[in-house]
């Protein structure tokens, strides 16, 4: 279940946040819950070990309590966590030197304009393809091969299903950047995947057409 559609109603959560600031601790754990299976997944995306993405996990639902206070909504208090969890999974990548991240800074080219996709959409991968265990190793080893700035955004929006608003939220970037960066990293994913896809399941080959 994704994190964005896990989400209850926000008059709730609003709700439960008063509470918990007002002195009910214990209603926090039913505030998260929806979210807690989620933000492990996708730091696990990033840091690439389950142990590692516990630990990101655990430190951003505690960070998320320490500054609850400061929670304003004028996001969605899932958008506001998944920041956070970012913003530690970045944190402990950066100490790691696992990962050499890229600038955050939108590239100059990303105001351009955008070459078609070499396939018509990604979502054209057939679920039952995916399903089977080594496509999806295929998969999970091809994002993890993308650039942050690029797997952060596919992430968010292709596999926890962010819309684009609450993907520019949490990336602090405009939602024009979040398009392109989605765009791009769609291609890449297709270029690295279509031939191994073929090869995994030559009788579904007939997908990977664009004409």
């Amino acid at each position: 279940m994704s994190v964005a559609h896990a989400r209850p109603m926000e008059r709730d959560e609003a709700q439960m946040i008063a509470a918990i600031l007002a002195g009910d601790s214990d209603l926090y754990h039913r505030l998260i819950q929806p979210y807690e299976f989620s933000v492990y997944r996708m730091a696990l995306s990033f840091v690439k070990n389950e142990a590692e993405a516990e630990d990101v996990a655990q430190e951003a639902f505690l960070r998320a309590f320490r500054d609850l206070g400061n929670f304003r909504g004028e996001s969605k208090f899932s958008t506001w966590l998944v920041s956070i969890a970012l913003n530690e999974a970045r944190r402990r990548l950066r100490r790691q030197n696992t990962v050499r991240m890229e600038s955050l800074d939108e590239p100059p080219e990303e105001g351009g304009k955008v070459s078609p996709a070499l396939l018509r959409d990604w979502r054209e991968i057939p679920s039952e393809a995916l399903e089977r265990r080594e496509l999806r190793a295929l998969l999970q080893k091809a994002i993890e091969e993308l650039s942050p700035i690029y797997r952060e955004v596919f992430v968010l929006r292709d596999i926890e299903e962010l819309s684009i608003e609450e993907t520019a939220s949490a990336l602090s970037i405009s939602i024009s950047s979040v398009k392109v960066r989605l765009h791009r990293a769609r291609i890449m994913l297709q270029k690295d995947l279509a031939p191994k896809l073929k090869l995994a399941s030559p009788k579904k080959g007939r997908w990977l057409s664009w004409h």
